[in-house]
């Protein structure tokens, strides 16, 4: 089965930056999820299993989420000066759940368990500086691969529930093998967003001793839904967004577009672009939701991008990351049913510097860029929700 989306993304790049150290992060399958009605067979528990194959494993000697952090800060006028990342004494007392999103280059709908240098360019560039705040866990899972995507195929049922009866056995083998009790933060971005909507949907939402475990979650580049005017009933009965940097129990979610998305966007808008069940639509009067990982208001705020050098490169910065903490504004935006992350940039970049944002037009606006964007904000979120819980 094709799909318009499948079909208008083939030929298209799906990765506009440079090297391995940040990959593909190009389809948000969010609306693949139904908000509300019976679980598919696909969606039912696993036995967990003990054959997860971890990306990112504390303590292990080659994980991608344990390298170097250090930052320098780059000012418009092209200043440099160190730049101290969110930590917290208590980061090995919480953990961290990554799904990375869409990044397999291998020749199969959806992708095997070996780890290729995709998976862990992604988990470098999207998780490693949560490694301050928490222990950073990423299972690999069977995801819908870029062949999968260019063809349209990844939106049917098949492969999806192939990708997502993966990543709950993998969330079923740490939970009774690795978690111990504490608690967690879910981070997840675009195809890893709408593997964890399910996940925290048919897995944490219904169960209160879960929901006590749960820090935040933030899903970025999903379609989290809510009713219109309100915080929970959407996608989850029980677990509401954020509403300030203090909440815990909740989720932060964005797409980040430079104006309003399109008709068609594939992220902003509820039920649009793709579908995972038959028929599947938008649910009357609910809405995309918005979280503003700055000011969790209405109000805009300036976004901290942090990305990998290698991603952006500046004169005589050595460090591995390099972070822009003056160029970019963000404010959440609503009309309708569509609610998107309104990113501006304030001033030009520094002349030998181009920390420019990919706009993929109204369909995605900057999706590859949701999470580096905002990564010094969200460090810091997530730190300040564990100061916070209880």
């Amino acid at each position: 089965m094709r799909t318009a989306i499948g079909i208008a993304r083939r030929g298209q790049s799906c990765l506009a930056v440079a090297g391995t150290l940040v990959a593909v992060a190009c389809v948000a399958l969010a609306t693949l999820v139904p908000a509300t009605g019976e679980l598919a067979a696909a969606e039912r528990p696993l036995q967990a299993t003990s054959h997860t194959v971890w990306l990112c494993q504390p303590g292990h000697s080659s994980d991608p989420c344990a390298k170097s952090r250090t930052a320098t800060s780059v000012t418009a006028s092209g200043a440099t000066s160190t730049f101290s990342t969110a930590k917290t004494a208590h980061a090995k007392k919480f953990d961290c759940f990554y799904v990375y999103p869409t990044v397999s280059k291998e020749a199969s709908l959806n992708a095997d368990l070996s780890i290729q240098p995709e998976e862990t360019g992604i988990a470098q560039g999207q998780a490693s500086q949560f490694s301050t705040v928490c222990n950073v866990w990423a299972p690999m899972y069977r995801q819908a691969t870029q062949d999968a995507l260019g063809d349209g195929e990844a939106f049917t049922p098949d492969v999806i529930a192939t990708a997502y009866n993966s990543l709950l056995a993998a969330w079923k083998d740490y939970l009774a093998h690795d978690n111990h009790g504490r608690p967690v933060v879910f981070i997840g971005h675009s195809q890893g967003a709408a593997m964890l909507i399910k996940l925290l949907r048919t897995q944490v939402d219904p169960s209160p001793k879960l929901r006590k475990r749960l820090v935040s979650a933030i899903i970025l580049g999903g379609n989290v839904q809510v009713p219109i005017g309100r915080d929970v009933g959407g996608s989850f009965r029980h677990i509401p967004t954020c509403a300030s940097s203090s909440q815990t129990g909740c989720v932060i979610a964005y797409s980040s577009f430079p104006s309003e998305p399109g008709s068609d966007a594939v992220v902003g808008r509820p039920g649009q672009g793709v579908s995972i069940q038959s028929g599947q639509t938008a649910t009357s009067g609910q809405q995309v939701a918005c979280v503003n990982p700055v000011t969790f208001s209405s109000s805009v705020g300036n976004l901290v991008p942090m990305y990998p050098t290698v991603v952006h490169e500046v004169r005589s910065v050595t460090t591995p990351w390099i972070v822009f903490p003056t160029l970019y504004s963000a404010q959440c935006m609503r009309n309708g049913d569509a609610a998107w992350l309104q990113v501006d940039r304030l001033v030009a970049p520094p002349r030998d510097a181009r920390p420019a944002v990919t706009n993929e037009g109204p369909m995605w606006g900057y999706h590859l860029d949701d999470m580096n964007l905002a990564l010094g904000n969200l460090v810091f979120d997530v730190a300040l929700e564990e100061a916070s819980f209880r």
